[in-house]
């Protein structure tokens, strides 16, 4: 998994399957636009504005549970 932000474009992307070919792009919410490969399965979300949508997209704190 992937976690990016671009101050430039203000767009945090979450890729959760790298090199996956996205087949179909949703925007869920606007702002919001989830990419799904050719079997539906989630490949990333990106959010748009996101120094509007999250509290600070700079730091990422990751957990593995279980």
């Amino acid at each position: 998994m992937k976690v990016a932000y671009d101050p430039r474009t203000d767009t945090l992307s979450v890729v959760c399957r790298d090199g996956a070919t996205v087949t179909e792009s949703d925007e869920d919410k606007p702002g919001v636009i989830l990419d799904h490969d050719e079997a539906g399965n989630l490949v990333s979300v990106e959010i748009l504005d996101a120094s509007k949508r999250v509290t600070d997209a700079r730091p990422v704190d990751f957990q593995t549970i279980g």
